[in-house]
């Protein structure tokens, strides 16, 4: 291959922390033009790799060329100078500024006398959004916007650049098919304009139709890098965790839903919204399905208290109760995963051991002291039943991967004996190995007769986990899909009823 079609040559690269080698000689090609996907379990080295090239770490050993020339980025804007612009999984917007005013943020347009041009800056930000099919009104504020829609801002900021290379990190994760169609349609548009993406996915399935090439890490180390093209994923499986996996989703028939557990009668978030019905009985799976902004989330956040009702009834084990707040709702026995867990459901800088005893510290006070002995005891044990990977339960809860985080938003529902989990999005950013051992928590779950609400935006696992699906599109809850009836055009079909009459 001609020199000239290499734009990132990484020759030796390495990077060690104190007691951990993030990536030890990684070697690698990026030529121009293509989509280079990059796979690994949490912890791989997949981050590391990121934050070199965009001047958040330097290497310790190696060489990076950036079209043959030593690319040693000092900071972000370094790397945003030479051409590559990253989207990191963990959303980097301004949450009080508009959504046209983050866009545009490098480069607001002027008027007279140093003024911001807000109509060619709204005008120019709707056409952004456009491109990557994000209805709403630039001039809203990024903090009233979904953990899906910032990502669609994010991916929106990025392309609006000129780029020479575009690193994607998990740019699907909350994405539903529709608007996954839509991104890689701008992807194989900045190919063709020669633009080199790197691309990282836990959803296997999907590489194979952006991907050209792949390169799979495994404890810092470049493990394979090959076309994609005639690979499966059993094949990137076993490179990326050293061993075969059963089947993902492990759906047990033998768990029977008993009675009803949530029964939700006429829920209006708003006054003029569509009333919403629905109900989950224990030992069930629920799967809520809708695209973005369809208000899957919202109702979801309604139930709980986290946001405002104007009308409808909740019933818990028949009884009718009042939740007006998240309070009302975990005294109930209701507990809620949100699909943000770092900002919404974490404290990321506590240890272990407080995350998962937060939400019912009677249990692990005396005369209103917190005891530490009862605290560790008991998270101990829910680090052990979960299988929670940390060297102690002292550690700080940023310190863990994205998927030991989300069995720690577990285990506090856990502690607390809800007996109603929703999960929002539950295997967001989460690697394969550990997206499996979620899955084995909820049939457990399920099986000691927990009541389980499952909101995704990956059709194949819902239909993998769930025993019933309902579809919400453009705020209302347009269908029900019994296990019998599961079939992924239906139910997109279904997500896109409503948009399509609005």
């Amino acid at each position: 291959m001609q020199s000239a079609d290499i734009i990132l040559d990484l020759q030796g690269v390495g990077k060690i922390f104190p007691g951990v080698v993030a990536l030890e000689g990684i070697s690698l090609q990026l030529r121009r033009g293509e989509t280079h996907v990059v796979l690994g379990e949490n912890g791989a080295g997949k981050s590391t790799l990121i934050k070199l090239l965009a001047g958040i770490y330097q290497p310790d050993s190696g060489e990076i060329l950036l079209d043959g020339h030593p690319y040693r980025p000092k900071t972000p804007h370094d790397a945003q100078v030479h051409g590559i612009r990253i989207v990191h999984q963990e959303l980097n917007l301004l949450p009080y500024l508009s959504i046209a005013e983050n866009l545009m943020l490098e480069h607001l347009p002027r008027r007279r006398f140093g003024m911001v041009d807000r109509a060619a800056l709204n005008r120019h930000a709707k056409d952004l959004l456009a491109q990557v099919g994000l209805a709403v009104d630039p001039r809203t504020l990024v903090a009233e916007l979904g953990v899906a829609q910032m990502q669609l801002v994010e991916i929106a900021k990025a392309v609006g650049y000129d780029s020479k290379l575009l690193v994607l990190d998990e740019p699907t994760a909350t994405l539903t098919p529709p608007e996954i169609e839509r991104l890689f349609v701008i992807i194989k548009r900045l190919k063709a304009k020669g633009v080199t993406i790197v691309y990282i996915s836990h959803r296997l399935h999907e590489v194979f139709e952006i991907g050209d090439r792949v390169t799979v890490l495994r404890n810092g180390r470049l493990i394979e890098t090959s076309d994609l093209e005639g690979l499966t994923v059993p094949h990137l499986v076993r490179k990326m965790i050293g061993r075969d996996i059963a089947d993902e989703y492990g759906f047990d028939p033998e768990i029977v839903p008993g009675a009803v557990a949530l029964d939700v009668k006429e829920l209006k978030r708003k006054s003029d919204s569509t009333p919403v019905s629905f109900s989950v009985r224990h030992g069930e799976i629920v799967g809520v399905a809708g695209l973005v902004g369809s208000g899957r989330t919202e109702v979801m956040r309604a139930i709980f208290g986290a946001d405002a009702k104007t009308a409808g009834e909740i019933r818990v084990e028949g009884k009718l109760t009042k939740i007006g707040s998240p309070r009302d709702a975990v005294k109930a026995g209701i507990g809620f995963l949100t699909e943000d867990r770092k900002s919404q459901g974490l404290l990321l800088d506590m240890p272990v051991d407080i995350n998962c005893t937060i939400t019912d510290l009677k249990k692990v006070s005396r005369s209103g002291l917190l005891n530490r002995r009862e605290e560790r005891s008991a998270s101990g044990k829910l680090v052990n039943q979960l299988r929670v990977k940390t060297a102690s339960t002292d550690t700080p809860v940023r310190n863990l991967s994205g998927g030991n985080q989300q069995k720690v938003v577990l285990a506090k529902w856990l502690f607390r004996g809800t007996s109603t989990l929703i999960l929002d999005e539950p295997t967001r950013g989460v690697d394969v190995g550990a997206r499996r051992e979620i899955y084995q928590l909820l049939w457990m779950l399920a099986a000691a007769q927990k009541a389980i609400v499952m909101v995704s935006s990956d059709l194949p696992e819902l239909i993998g986990m769930c025993h019933r699906i309902i579809v919400f599109s453009n705020g209302k809850l347009v269908g029900e899909l019994p296990r019998s009836q599961f079939d992924q055009e239906r139910i997109l079909s279904l997500a896109y009823q409503e948009h399509v009459q609005s």
